[in-house]
């Protein structure tokens, strides 16, 4: 069962990367990003659905998102769903657009995300090394059931390992980049 496959550790720590990535685009860096709106879920029709499922979301200008409700019986439930959504947004309706100023950032705020940032990079390092941990988890059984020799299962492992540090390099590059960016430096 268990077989050793360089390609899928590679696929799954990839895999950890992107969705740091995807998590850490979803923060408030105190200019207007669409991304920031992706988790915002809109109850029309008598179902929750994501809010780019019922408007398109621009940024017309650095500070300011721009949203256009596609059906205007919908604008209502939107601008509430932005309001709850706890991103510290004021959605300003204007018929069938809203329009969503981003506030500067506090100094405060700024470090919270700055540290929600670094917690988002420690959990896709676990999730790296979970997959390491599986990798050598693999070999070591091919070994036993004489599948490689220990000399293999040794090379194999060293490869692990270096795919394992290049994937939490590029986890703690991208996070640094946002903590970056967050704190306006």
């Amino acid at each position: 069962m268990a077989k050793y496959d360089k390609s899928d550790l590679e696929r799954r720590m990839t895999g950890a990367v992107e969705s740091l990535r995807s998590d850490l685009s979803g923060l408030r860096t105190g200019r207007a990003n669409t991304a920031l709106l992706d988790p915002v879920m809109v109850t029309v029709y008598g179902s929750s659905m994501p809010l780019n499922q019922v408007a398109t979301v621009s940024a017309p200008e650095p500070r300011l998102l721009s949203v256009q409700v596609w059906d205007k019986a919908n604008v209502g439930p939107v601008e509430k769903a932005i309001r709850s959504a706890g991103l510290g947004l004021n959605p300003i309706n204007d018929g069938n657009n809203i329009r969503l100023p981003i506030p500067d950032l506090t100094e405060e705020r700024r470090k919270e995300l700055a540290k929600l940032a670094h917690s988002y990079a420690e959990k896709a390092r676990i999730a790296i090394r979970n997959v390491r941990r599986d990798g050598m988890d693999n070999l070591k059984a091919d070994e036993n059931k004489k599948e490689i020799s220990e000399d293999e299962r040794k090379r194999h492992e060293t490869e692990v390992q270096k795919l394992t540090d290049e994937m939490i390099k590029d986890a703690d590059t991208v996070a640094a980049q946002k903590e970056q960016e967050i704190l306006g430096r």
